[in-house]
């Protein structure tokens, strides 16, 4: 199943981030500590109704400003309604209706998508100050809101859902495996899709200030169904500076990564893993998306004796977080080697859906603690107790023990060596939790 995804826009100060966070049901740190990453956390997942989406929170658009941070957070919005399957147009009800309200208007009225007009901080509710004045904005009735009061939300929320295909409620379909192309611009993206797909796609937007959507395309190989999913840079105008462009890039790629069930992380082989290369590499691994490192342009590099195996293992050393991937050399513009990514595809998702007996975990994790005893301190030795899987994609389990806080990393990291040597998980991450004995929830690693 695809989240369809909601974005919250309007002018700064309306309210945006206040409403995200009791959407969400959580104040969203912005920034998080990941070895190799460095993440705007600006989506989260939501449910209503049983219907799951993702909410995305954007920074607010002035179009009238010169100023450059401005203009880049406008940038950073443009790119979120773009993407969007509804738009949440929020005002300021203590304000009133304003000039650059009306200007927000006609920017959206371009894109031609579902907007529902939200008029927040109505904290005399249902007291409606100033609320027939937004229906001059010609976006149908407005929604009246308190997003710091947590009023009048519930009735929002059931507008926005009433919006959603059908499919997007209840579980999760399982016969469309998604897969989505990621990677910094230029870096043979849209060449791999459509020598997947064996034939050209037209990727060309018209929307300013973009090359292109990202786009989903199905196709079927086989009995297999698949949705293939283009991501794209931007294109460089005058006034954006090549690291705004980069990092607008990866918000349009983060979207794709988070409806993906396997994403293709595509390097240059002549420029190796960069920065870029390494952030958007993190956000699979954050995300749990199962992956497959595709190292393109393989054609243009000249080969001496074990050139392959050397640039594997510098890819591998490069992207140290996710060395449980396979990585695989082709060019996309030849098509040598594209042939086998189906396949590559089909065993990663596999993987990332299997399932361990009970039975067969613990077999295997007192081997483990057999062979190498768990840590202690201070005289307190750690005691595993038993292990149950309890998800996947990615594989998740549990590990009952008498004091999560005396589990050190590094044996955290053998257990994971361990299950990877005994039962495969190639190409997914793995999550651990960790429950002391009568504790019902627990502590993930």
């Amino acid at each position: 199943m695809i989240k369809p995804l909601v974005a919250i826009v309007g002018r700064p100060n309306v309210g945006k981030s206040t409403f995200f966070n009791r959407i969400v049901g959580k104040r969203v740190s912005i920034v998080e500590d990941t070895p190799g990453v460095t993440r705007d956390r600006i989506y989260a997942d939501a449910e209503w109704l049983n219907y799951h989406f993702t909410l995305v929170d954007t920074g607010g658009i002035d179009l009238a400003s010169e100023d450059v941070l401005l203009s880049q957070m406008r940038a950073q919005a443009q790119i979120a309604i773009d993407t969007a399957d509804v738009i949440l147009f929020m005002v300021d009800a203590k304000q009133g209706l304003t000039a650059a309200d009306e200007e927000v208007a006609d920017f959206l009225r371009r894109f031609k998508k579902r907007v529902i007009l939200i008029v927040n901080k109505v904290d005399n509710y249902p007291k409606l100050d100033n609320y027939y004045d937004f229906y001059a904005l010609g976006l149908g009735d407005p929604w009246a809101v308190s997003a710091g009061q947590a009023l009048g939300l519930g009735d929002v929320l059931d507008e926005i859902v009433s919006h959603f295909p059908e499919e997007s409620r209840g579980d999760e379909e399982e016969d469309i495996l998604h897969i989505a192309v990621v990677g910094k611009p230029n870096v043979g993206k849209s060449s791999l899709v459509n020598t997947i797909l064996r034939e050209e796609r037209v990727i060309v937007s018209d929307i300013p200030g973009t090359t292109r959507d990202a786009i989903d395309t199905p196709f079927q190989e086989g009995e297999d169904r698949y949705t293939i999913i283009d991501t794209a840079g931007l294109r460089k105008r005058g006034r954006i500076e090549d690291e705004s462009i980069e990092r607008y890039s990866v918000i349009r790629t983060l979207t794709a990564i988070r409806r993906c069930d396997v994403a293709l992380v595509l390097v240059d082989a002549q420029q190796g893993v960069t920065e870029q290369d390494t952030k958007i590499a993190g956000y699979v691994h954050e995300e749990g998306k199962s992956s497959i490192i595709i190292v393109n342009k393989w054609d243009l590099i000249e080969k001496q004796t074990n050139t392959m195996e050397k640039m594997r293992k510098q890819v591998l050393s490069d992207l140290s977080f996710m060395d449980y991937s396979p990585v695989h050399f082709i060019s996309a513009k030849t098509g040598q080697r594209t042939q086998k990514i189906l396949d590559m595809v089909k065993a990663n998702y596999a993987e990332a859906t299997k399932r361990i007996p009970t039975g067969l975990l613990n077999d295997a994790l007192g081997d483990a603690t057999a062979a190498i005893q768990p840590p202690s301190d201070k005289g307190r030795r750690l005691r595993i107790y038993y292990m149950t899987q309890v998800g996947v994609k990615p594989p998740h389990f549990v590990l009952f023990v008498n004091d999560p806080e005396l589990m050190h990393f590094s044996y955290l990291r053998y257990l994971e060596n361990y299950l990877r040597k005994t039962f495969g998980f190639s190409g997914t991450p793995i999550k651990f939790s960790l429950r002391a004995r009568g504790e019902k929830g627990g502590r993930m690693k």
